[in-house]
């Protein structure tokens, strides 16, 4: 639920800001998934006015707009819009302002007619998902005015994430009261007087399910205008909620169930028969709904229906044919509580899932129908006028749900909590929150409001003080268990993660001795290691300075023994000596050798190589978010192949060596095939990020090919850097798809095919944008690397 951070404040006057007022809530056991600003990011947007206008000399949809914008003399600006007229004010944005996509505005000739700026629609002004045309502001909205302050552009929307038990916060009201109690303020809203009757109308209703529906109420108001337009102020409000505008009636009771958390529903008073009739709905009914779909209808559904046909289902949608029209002027407006247990599952068994339906079964307040009829018929008054007749409730007492006292004792408060919290402070709380409170001996009496249906043991009234009183202000003690928990920091990834990778893999861990071979390990590293004083065998004088030794000597033992495919890796420390210190590296290596899959008859048998083991490291980078932020550079190392060796690293930090085992160093431990290894530095591995949400565009996205002819020297890390700089926040991927040598192609140089995928998350890309971005690529690639582009 997406609730207006100065909405709130109009029931209660705190005077923290949103990121403030999210903690507050979030700390109270009310989630807040997000804060996010009220008006999209656009610039230099004001309230103008069309003077006049003149059909467009070589184009029949544009029209001349002569635009007031309170500054100046009048703007000449083209425009398409079908509903565009003189006399209208709309949203302007002026030469050098920005929408919110980005797009710079700027002087223009549109077909041979200068334009000096832009006249905007809601969806270009990322105010709606859909636009038929401008926005049309009211007629009394101040010329030159900026869009921002008019709007109310200083709020911020609190998205709340409310739990099942928590249905009394489905409302402004709800979020309000759970407010006033954190920060210990009254309510300057609740009570909504009530609105006189100017007519004695009412219409007749017959509740024959009271189970399902212990509270029915209604009133009738005749006379609307049928030109009533929601005004801004609404309008902006339920736009602000994600809800969508439809009809004046329908906006104000879409508002109120947000203000107060009751659903309502509005029915076209000619087209009601007889009666309004609550029941459980007969197994052959069914019943076009205001999605245009004739839904059927089970016998545990509640229905609204008349002497003639299905009105509705009942807390979940109305019926299409009763729904209030433009032409509407006479009204039924309905409110009711419906029990949770007879709306419960319905909405899925219909595949609809309504905003009525998600908090009916939940649970509204049983005590708060009036108070929202009285609420809308003050605002359809206001917006469109009218009559109200009487407001009639047909109520089934014995089956409204009773608030029972719950006892809540001082010492069990005190041994549940750790704490001891002061009489006065658990009257303010659970006061504030709307109990009613009766002091005894061993501490209260409280009756819950009607609008907390969770409130039934001991238990949930401590859980009510906790919250209030704020966990964070309950100190910490120190227990004298030991608890065995992981105490690591959620970005860091957990070692095991990264031997289970390998293992997934097709590797086998491998545990090897930390003392090795001085001769071999001096052909390994060329370089010695520390000396053992008392070494427990001759082949193990030395400190290991890697791990490859041991991994090494275990493809020897393995081959020996007629395994040919061998993958194995390990964890733990190497040892070197800097400034007569022994500095101790957690590392991680391993080795493969041998086929790539075990033998079968699907796959043509094909030895591993360096790709394979490439994948195998990027795999551990993945679990750190780090994939694609691995540099190799062609290096030379004592145990690795002249040609086949590379240095790694990871932002600028050496992480380790990657590449074919020296031909040298396989001939010297005997083996009979050669090997891949790997080794890196833990460190970097494990500091990984902690995920962030990014959207999902909803635009397409644009594939483009390039083909370019490079050196042999070229690597494809700086061809893959190159596209990604000059390409720019559109590029979403690129992948070499191909490599040529041969016919066509000068010795010495070989064809790399690029693909790119562009895409934007606000809009589709258009071809210009992809030849730009493509454009950009060929030129960097031919000034940086000598590229020429292959046709």
């Amino acid at each position: 639920m997406k609730i207006s951070e100065a909405w709130l404040k109009e029931f209660v006057a705190v005077k923290a800001d949103a990121a403030e007022l999210a903690d507050r809530l979030s700390f109270a056991g009310i989630e807040v998934a997000a804060v996010l600003p009220a008006i999209p990011a656009f610039e230099k947007v004001i309230v103008g006015k069309v003077e006049s206008l003149a059909p467009h000399p070589s184009a029949d949809k544009l029209k001349v707009c002569q635009v007031e914008t309170g500054k100046g003399p009048l703007v000449q600006i083209v425009c398409g819009a079908p509903n565009v007229r003189a006399g209208m004010k709309a949203p302007v944005i002026l030469p050098g302002g920005k929408l919110p996509d980005g797009t710079v505005i700027k002087q223009a000739a549109l077909r041979g007619v200068e334009s000096s700026g832009m006249l905007c629609s809601a969806k270009e002004l990322g105010l709606s998902e859909e636009a038929s045309g401008l926005m049309a502001l009211p007629d009394d909205a101040p010329l030159g005015t900026d869009l921002r302050t008019y709007l109310g552009g200083d709020d911020s929307i609190i998205e709340i994430e409310i739990t099942p038990n928590r249905g009394d916060c489905l409302g402004v009201l709800g979020v309000a009261r759970e407010l006033g109690a954190l920060y210990d303020l009254s309510l300057k809203q609740g009570a909504v007087p009530p609105v006189p009757a100017a007519i004695k109308d009412t219409f007749p209703v017959e509740n024959q399910a009271p189970d399902a529906c212990p509270v029915y109420a209604g009133r009738v108001i005749r006379g609307l205008r049928s030109d009533a337009v929601t005004p801004l102020w609404m309008r902006e409000r339920l736009r602000r909620a994600g809800l969508r505008l439809v009809h004046p009636v329908v906006d104000v009771t879409q508002y109120v169930m947000l203000e107060l958390g009751q659903p309502m529903h509005a029915y076209d008073l000619k087209q009601l028969s007889g009666s309004i009739v609550v029941r459980m709905a007969k197994a052959s009914e069914q019943v076009k709904l205001l999605d245009g779909e004739t839904h059927p209808l089970a016998a545990d559904m509640l229905a609204i229906a008349d002497h003639k046909h299905v009105l509705g289902v009942a807390g979940i949608m109305g019926g299409i044919e009763s729904a209030v029209q433009p032409g509407s002027t006479d009204i039924f407006l309905e409110a009711a509580y419906f029990s949770p247990a007879a709306i419960s599952g319905r909405s899925r068994k219909l595949g609809l899932m309504t905003d009525a339906g998600y908090r009916f079964e939940r649970g509204v307040d049983p005590a708060g129908q009036t108070r929202a009829l009285e609420r809308a018929t003050q605002l359809i008054l206001q917006i469109a006028g009218g009559q109200p007749g009487p407001v009639t409730s047909h109520a089934e007492q014995a089956k409204i749900p009773a608030r029972k006292p719950i006892r809540l004792r001082r010492p069990r408060l005190g041994a549940i909590l750790g704490i001891e919290v002061a009489d006065g402070e658990v009257n303010r709380i659970l006061t504030r929150l709307g109990f009613q409170l009766t002091p005894d001996k061993e501490g209260w009496s409280a009756i819950p409001p009607t609008h907390r249906f969770d409130m039934e043991i001991e238990e949930d009234l401590i859980e009510e003080v906790g919250r209030v009183y704020g966990y964070d202000h309950i100190p910490p003690l120190q227990y004298p268990a030991r608890h065995g928990m992981d105490r690591l920091p959620e970005a860091q990834v957990d070692l095991r993660r990264l031997r289970q990778v390998l293992v997934d893999r097709g590797y086998q861990e491998a545990v090897t001795y930390s003392f090795v071979d001085a001769a071999l390990q001096l052909r390994l590293h060329g370089t010695p290691g520390i000396p053992l004083a008392n070494p427990i065998t001759a082949e193990m004088t030395e400190m290991r300075l890697g791990l490859w030794q041991g991994l090494l000597k275990t493809l020897h033992y393995n081959l020996s023994r007629q395994e040919n495919r061998v993958r194995v890796f390990e964890t733990g420390l190497r040892f070197t000596l800097q400034a007569n210190e022994i500095k101790q590296d957690n590392c991680i290596a391993g080795l493969i050798s041998g086929p790539q899959y075990p033998l079968q008859w699907g796959l043509k048998e094909q030895p591993a190589d360096f790709a394979d083991l490439k994948g195998d490291v990027e795999a551990l980078l993945a679990l750190a978010g780090l994939g694609g932020q691995l540099k190799a550079e062609k290096g030379t190392h004592p145990a690795l192949h002249p040609g086949q060796g590379a240095r790694l690293s990871l932002n600028g930090i050496e992480l380790g060596w990657m590449g074919a085992l020296h031909p040298g160093v396989a001939q010297a431990l005997d083996l009979s095939q050669g090997a891949f290894l790997f080794e890196l530095l833990l460190e970097p591995l494990l500091r990984g990020k902690i995920p962030a949400f990014e959207p999902i565009s909803r635009f397409p996205a644009v594939r483009r090919d390039l083909a370019v002819v490079v050196a042999e020297a070229v690597s494809a890390a700086a061809l893959l850097a190159g596209a990604r700089e000059a390409a720019g926040s559109l590029l979403q991927d690129v992948r070499i798809f191909d490599i040529y040598r041969g016919t066509g192609i000068d010795s010495g140089r070989k064809s790399v095919a690029l693909g790119l995928i562009l895409q934007d998350s606000s809009r589709t890309l258009t071809d210009e944008d992809a030849d730009a971005a493509m454009a950009r690529v060929a030129d960097r690639l031919r000034r940086d690397l000598g590229a020429t582009i292959r046709d």
